[in-house]
């Protein structure tokens, strides 16, 4: 109990931390099951978007 009481702050910091981690992680899976990109970008005139946004066949 002791180690708990001496690293409160710590523990809370990484509690807060793995919060946010998760976060963004489930929300990257649900924007990639909705079929939304993580560029925010028009791809029209982007010479790569073939590349990172392939269609399905």
């Amino acid at each position: 109990m002791t180690f708990i009481t001496e690293n409160a702050g710590t523990i809370i910091v990484a509690v807060v931390v793995a919060i946010i981690f998760l976060a963004i992680v489930i929300k990257g899976i649900k924007n990639k099951k909705e079929g939304k990109h993580s560029c925010s970008c028009g791809c029209d005139g982007c010479a790569a978007s073939e590349y990172c946004h392939k269609t399905k066949d």
